[in-house]
């Protein structure tokens, strides 16, 4: 066998990728279980969740950036190491305390979103960059399915350890074929880490998530979710000042500001706070009993089912968009991805009384996503120079992750400002949820026609990078 081979390289980076993926969602639907098993309270067992989004928007596009200066395969091995430790004391955990400090290193694995997007523009032919950058979004897209599906039946046969004994192989052998198989990047960015921006870009994406995903436990007005809104503000503020100010940024704020990365980021944050409020709350609904006037009353397992057509659809749509970016373009695939998700959930807003509606909805949702995912990659990654795939990417990529936080916090309120005597939400509440974010991704449509039109080219070639000049010293 080479030393090197595209189809063990790609192998590698679509495992990883997917895995991170599967354990941010894998573990939602068993949360519960979790709770009883730790003998932790609701408030505590969250934090399985909180620490993991919090860790992962932190080390997204930090070691992004690090990928792209000491070289991605080298970083690649490293997050995957990470992400194996994570996962094996998450599976020997004794108490929530340890497992929530596992699911801090598990968020390491964000890093590989966009180094993995880097290798790819690294070592495979530039006509087939877009297909492979599609196929592995597709991947991507599909993880958090997989792991709404996957739970349940894993935790009735098994046991909720087995939600990370699992991932412990496969990521353990997706190391090793890392080290061995895995080119190291040729194109290295120049300068040093700016730990000053790390930091800053670490307070104020922290600072302005934890109060997002805590503020029904806090209360909107209570003076924990105002401050740290307020620390946010003002680490951001620093952060845009000490980035434009470095001769060797974290990020690159010229490329923030190429049209085609400002635009494409905009569609992502409006399409992340309609995606993962989706996934956040329709399980929940299923799973409501039908004395509450509405939902099925699904066990897990069930409501895992009612998934998969959003599995299966947004991954043979994340494959088919890198055969259509050349011919169409990946902007019109954005809108077109974007509308898909409006037209879903606008139809779920409206009729939700049969199982039917609930499957038919999650598969167009799921070609929506499998749409949106591969050609926000393809966009950032034409548009800007190799040096800077990996902060690029993981920088849309958080984007994405800060406009979930968002729409889930927004929905959590619609959804449960009005309770019945049961203590099920109304079902006005999740019509109220649905229509919103509906409406986020019809405005994630109309930012995806901001975008610079650029013409498919014709032979499948990428198009040129932007170019950026050289930092002012």
């Amino acid at each position: 066998m080479p030393r090197s081979s595209s189809r063990l390289t790609f192998a590698v980076l679509a495992t990883g990728a997917g895995v991170f993926a599967m354990l941010q969602s894998l573990i939602a639907p068993a949360l519960p279980t979790v709770q009883h098993a730790l003998h932790a309270s609701q408030s505590t067992a969250t934090w399985v969740m909180t620490a993991y989004l919090l860790s992962a928007s932190v080390f997204t596009p930090v070691l992004g950036r690090v990928g792209d200066l000491i070289g991605r395969k080298r970083t690649l091995v490293a997050v995957l190491l990470a992400v194996l430790a994570g996962c094996l004391l998450a599976a020997l955990a004794p108490t929530i305390g340890v497992l929530i400090v596992a699911r801090v290193i598990q968020g390491v694995g964000g890093a590989l979103v966009p180094l993995s997007f880097g290798i790819i523009r690294d070592e495979f032919a530039a006509q087939d960059v877009p297909g492979r950058i599609s196929a592995l979004s597709a991947v991507i897209a599909a993880g958090g399915g997989v792991g709404m599906v996957a739970a349940g039946p894993i935790v009735s046969a098994l046991d909720y350890r087995w939600l990370f004994w699992i991932p412990v192989v496969i990521v353990a052998g997706a190391a090793a074929i890392a080290v061995r198989y895995v080119p190291e990047s040729p194109d290295r960015a120049s300068g040093t880490v700016s730990w000053l921006g790390a930091v800053l870009l670490s307070g104020w994406l922290v600072a302005l998530l934890l109060p997002l995903s805590q503020a029904g436990t806090w209360g909107w007005g209570s003076g924990r979710v105002l401050g740290l809104f307020g620390l946010a503000a003002v680490l951001a503020a620093a952060w845009l000042y000490a980035e434009s100010r470095s001769a060797s940024p974290l990020i690159d704020l010229r490329i923030m500001r190429l049209p085609a990365v400002w635009t494409t980021n905009l569609a992502a944050l409006l399409f992340g706070a309609g995606m993962y409020a989706i996934w956040s709350f329709l399980p929940g609904f299923v799973q409501t009993p039908r004395s509450a006037g509405y939902g099925f009353g699904a066990s897990v397992t069930a409501s895992g089912l009612l998934m998969l057509p959003m599995l299966v659809a947004m991954f043979v749509s994340g494959v088919l968009s890198g055969r259509l970016a050349p011919r169409v373009g990946s902007k019109a695939l954005l809108v077109t991805g974007s509308g898909l998700g409006a037209l879903a959930l606008g139809f779920l807003a409206l009729w939700h009384d049969a199982q039917w509606h609930v499957a038919l909805v999650a598969g167009v949702f799921g070609l929506g996503i499998g749409l949106a995912f591969a050609s926000m990659a393809n966009l950032i990654v034409a548009s800007v120079p190799p040096a800077q795939t990996g902060a690029a990417t993981g920088m849309n990529a958080n984007i994405r992750t800060i406009g979930g936080s968002i729409g889930a916090a927004v929905t959590s309120v619609l959804v449960t400002g009005g309770l019945q005597p049961s203590g099920f939400p109304r079902a006005a509440g999740y019509t109220h949820g649905f229509t919103l974010l509906a409406l986020l991704c019809l405005a994630a449509a109309l930012a995806a026609l901001l975008v610079p039109t650029t013409r498919p080219a014709r032979t499948g070639t990428n198009p040129a990078p932007a170019k950026t000049p050289a930092p002012v010293r």
